[in-house]
Formats: C-alpha cells, sequence, structure tokens
C-alpha cells in the first residue's frame, strides 16, 4: 500500500502522525511511504531522518497525497486540506466528527473511508489509541488550571498546592477515567484538595484504593455537581462517552455558583465540551472569561508536548495502520473487531451510532458499507 504522512496544519499543532520509526516497520512490510517535507520536524523528526527510514519526500502536501491509499495524520482535516482527499482514500487520524458534524457530512459526500483513533476500542470499553493522549490530557489539565489561576490571566490568585498556614486550592475533576485519573495523578502530587465524581462506582473505587485519602470521591448527581462548582478554584472537565457528544454537566446557569476567577479546563472539549459556556480556543488564544470564569477549551492540548505525544501516539496507532495496510481496509476491518470500532465513514456511509446520532447522518451497518465500498 502507499501511505502519506501530511503536516499538520491546524494552528499550534506540531504533532505527526507517523515516526521515522514507524516508517522503517511499514517499509520492512514491503509499504511506500511519503511523508510530506517538514512534517516532522515540530516534532523533532527531520527529513533525512525519514529518508534514512526509507520514506520519499514530497515537496508539498498535494504531492504527499496524490498516489496515497491512506493518509495518517493526527488531527481531522482542515477546509483546506479536504481537496487533498479522494473518493476511496482511507484517512486514519483523530476526527472527533460528534463535534464536528459539518465536517462528518463533507467527509460522507467525498466518499473518504474515516477510521477515527478515538473510536477504537476493546471488548472492555478501553480505547487503546486514546489513552496515551488522554493521559497527557489529564495531565496537563492540572499544569494549565494551575497556570491560569493566576492573577495575571484574570484567576483568582490561588497556589493550588498551598503553603503552610493557608488552605490549599481545590480542583475539582468531572470523570473518573483515564483524563480524570491522571488530572487526579498531578492534582494531588502538588497538594491540591481534589475531588472527583462520576457515575461509575467502580471507577470510583479504583480511584479511593490507588489514591486512599488524598482525594474524595462522589458518585455524580446534579446536586454535587453544583455543590462542587461552589468550592472548585480548578474544575476540570473529563467526561467522555466514546464517538458522541460529551453531556453538558455545568449549564451557564451554574457559573454563578462558582467563586469569580476559578478556572475551568474543559479536556472534553474534543467532542463538543461538558460545559455548556465551553467553546473550542488555540494555543495563541488559550482562555477567556465568561461571567468571570477562565474556561481553557484547546482542542489539540497534546500537541504542544509534540515529541511526547508522537512517540506516545504513534506506538499505539502504527499496529492498526499496519494491519490496514497489510490485509487492505475491507480485510483489516473484518479481522479484528477492535479496529472496527475506529470505522467512522464507509464509502459514504456513517457506520459508527454515535457519530450517526451526533451528526445526524442515517446509520449503515458496517458489513453493508463495506459491501458497497466493493462494488464501486
Amino acid at each position: 500500500m502507499h501511505l502519506a504522512v501530511l503536516a499538520e496544519t491546524k494552528r499550534h499543532e506540531y504533532r505527526v502522525g507517523m515516526t521515522p520509526g514507524c516508517v522503517a516497520i511499514y517499509a520492512e512490510h514491503g509499504h511506500v511511504v511519503t511523508v510530506q517535507a517538514g512534517a516532522g520536524l515540530g516534532a523533532g523528526f527531520s527529513d533525512d531522518d525519514y529518508r534514512a527510514a526509507g520514506a520519499r519526500i514530497a515537496a508539498d502536501a498535494a504531492s504527499a497525497a496524490s498516489a496515497a491509499q491512506m493518509i495518517v495524520k493526527v488531527k481531522e482535516p482542515q477546509p483546506a486540506e479536504l481537496d487533498l482527499l479522494r473518493p476511496g482514500q482511507v484517512l486514519f487520524t483523530y476526527l472527533h466528527l460528534a463535534a464536528l458534524p459539518e465536517l462528518a457530512q463533507e467527509l460522507a459526500r467525498r466518499r473518504i473511508d474515516c477510521i477515527a483513533y478515538e473510536t477504537i476500542a476493546t471488548a472492555d470499553g478501553a480505547l487503546p489509541c486514546l489513552q496515551p493522549m488522554s493521559e497527557i490530557a489529564g495531565r496537563l489539565a492540572v499544569q494549565e488550571g494551575a497556570k491560569y489561576l493566576e492573577k495575571p490571566f484574570g484567576g483568582r490568585g490561588v497556589l493550588l498546592g498551598g503553603v503552610p498556614g493557608i488552605r490549599r486550592g481545590k480542583v475539582v475533576i468531572l470523570g473518573a477515567g483515564v483524563v480524570g485519573t491522571n488530572a487526579a495523578k498531578i492534582a494531588t502530587g502538588i497538594g491540591a484538595e481534589v475531588v472527583v465524581l462520576d457515575v461509575n462506582a467502580r471507577r470510583l473505587a479504583y480511584l479511593d484504593d490507588s489514591f486512599g485519602s488524598r482525594l474524595t470521591t462522589l458518585i455524580s448527581d446534579p446536586g454535587r455537581v453544583r455543590a462542587a462548582l461552589r468550592e472548585a478554584d480548578v474544575l476540570i472537565g473529563a467526561v467522555l462517552i466514546p464517538g458522541a457528544r460529551a453531556p453538558y454537566l455545568v449549564r451557564r446557569a451554574d457559573l454563578a455558583l462558582m467563586k469569580p476567577g476559578a478556572v475551568i479546563v474543559d479536556v472534553a472539549i474534543d467532542q463538543g465540551g461538558c460545559c455548556e459556556t465551553s467553546q473550542p480556543t488555540t494555543h495563541d488564544a488559550p482562555t477567556y472569561l465568561n461571567d468571570g470564569i477562565v474556561h481553557y477549551c484547546v482542542t489539540n492540548m497534546p500537541g504542544v508536548v509534540a515529541l511526547s505525544s508522537t512517540e506516545a501516539l504513534t506506538s499505539r496507532t502504527r499496529g492498526y495502520g499496519l494491519a490496514i495496510a497489510d490485509r487492505g481496509l475491507a480485510g483489516a476491518l473484518a479481522t479484528d473487531p477492535v479496529l472496527a470500532h475506529g470505522a467512522n465513514l464507509i464509502a459514504g456511509h456513517c457506520v459508527h451510532p454515535g457519530v450517526a446520532a451526533a451528526c445526524g447522518l442515517p446509520r449503515v451497518a458496517l458489513a453493508d458499507a463495506l459491501a458497497a465500498r466493493s462494488a464501486e
């Protein structure tokens, strides 16, 4: 198979879809990998590194994508990238289409076969390609929350870890999954008071066993969320329903309950955000004030630690991408049920239930969509 690795064009996105080590493995399997010139520079990989691993270097994105059967990226295609794609091409990347219904509809119209990292799922519900970025985002969330709690950024001027003789800052985490667990690790590590809310009693029991008295776990309900908001210095939105839009746990009216200058870090913003007042931001202007509350809603948080993120991400995505290259898309999806969950759009049809519901698209069974694809 001929694969292309494109340079990311999303603002302040420095990750890249393959490391040179990944390219070498694809080459060993007999595949051709074309890398757009400069694609890896933000993550610390030069064109010469890719050449040494066996890649071809293309001068621009159009040249890289023109002959490719599969495009490997990190983030969803930006508007200027859509014309690089052609019908029947496989797009292998993070998509988060539930929060981007217009993009989903456009990709379906263009008949691009879309495999989304974030919905690849094991039988027990784990998300192996989303997990490493969730780990990083969870850890960054506390780091960013602590920074924007500082007075020059509009925050309350509270030191999360405190010092002897004053109270510690309080971090409230909505969601006890991978993001929430990693946020809890950092928040407890710097000495903050930490409360984690979730509807899953088993996840809360796991955190209680892991952290003991260093944090408080609460079964989530609207009343408990509102009570926690009153005390929060930093609120971290760590809610995830795979493939679907995040539910609103914090409504606009709830901001009046919070302390002026408190910070919301909505990590769920990739899936639309779990706070009604959350709007996507970039690293250029990561925060805004709404009713006196600082909102941090950057949609590609891990992109700023590009080397760590690229290495963590590609260590998980490489095997699934290689399966598609080795067996073809239909063969890989038919033989690997974990990868099959990653299928969002096939031959113009939406095959993922969460994406279909969020984007207003009719859902078609994967087998039927693959049959339509093979008939083209």
